[in-house]
């Protein structure tokens, strides 16, 4: 579900149909009750959303059920395109995944979030929870802390002012001071580990793109810890991502 923010400018209507467009992507399709039934409004309501989202052409009615329009991947390519050079990234992201066998990424910062823009699985990877389009912490994802590392530290500070830091294992960074320390551990050595932080049994490297004092986003590696061990997560696999995120600058328009 979007989250909601206390902002006093928030318009409940314009809430609900964000929130019943996120329940059509998860469910892929639904119908009326079922979208009133997991959101927790009237079926109605639910219908009158669905009807002006649908006269808007951004849903599609089908025996019942509604689904996304195909106008969202218009949408969705005009957002890629605001981002440097998509093809770039997502050839980095498919080539990092290829030669290490395990699940490469690459995420920017929104709204104190890490979101994905662009995920590749290689042939011995182990499936993780995120996919494109989707948010996770920044204080417990590599590819968080990595962006946040060199992100201004005016940003960096109003990011953890607005950040409740939520222990998603045993191994997640829990107050600002943590968060900090490691922030300059990364600057240290060129590149963000995430170690079982946000997964228990998944270890993440990830290494900052960057051009001057801009960072575009990340571009990470992340696999179980039984293959990510300490001597490959600091030799082989952050050369692989810091190499990734070299080519891309080199050939990515940044703004």
């Amino acid at each position: 579900m979007v989250p909601q923010r206390e902002t006093g400018r928030t318009i409940r209507s314009v809430q609900i149909a964000f929130n019943i467009i996120d329940a059509l992507q998860r469910k892929n399709g639904a119908g009326v009750t079922e979208i009133a039934n997991e959101l927790g409004h009237s079926k109605s309501t639910i219908h009158s959303h669905l009807g002006t989202l649908e006269e808007l052409e951004i849903v599609v009615r089908e025996d019942g059920q509604y689904r996304l329009s195909l106008q969202i991947l218009g949408m969705a390519q005009h957002v890629r395109e605001q981002v440097g050079n998509y093809d770039v990234i997502r050839s980095e992201v498919e080539t990092l995944a290829e030669e290490t066998g395990e699940i490469a990424q690459f995420g920017i910062e929104e709204h104190n979030r890490v979101s994905y823009l662009c995920k590749a699985a290689g042939d011995g990877a182990v499936e993780t929870a995120s996919s494109v389009g989707t948010q996770q912490p920044i204080y417990s994802t590599s590819l968080g802390k990595t962006i946040c590392a060199y992100l201004p530290r005016e940003r960096v500070e109003e990011i953890v002012a607005e950040t409740e830091f939520v222990a998603q294992t045993r191994n997640t960074i829990t107050t600002p001071e943590e968060f900090y320390e490691d922030l300059e551990a990364i600057r240290d050595r060129g590149y963000g580990i995430d170690d079982e932080e946000n997964i228990n049994g998944l270890r993440c490297v990830a290494a900052p793109v960057r051009k001057g004092e801009k960072v575009l986003g990340a571009i990470s590696v992340s696999g179980p810890s039984s293959r990510f061990t300490d001597e490959r997560l600091h030799g082989e696999l952050s050369d692989y991502v810091q190499r990734a995120a070299n080519v891309i600058e080199l050939n990515t328009k940044f703004s």
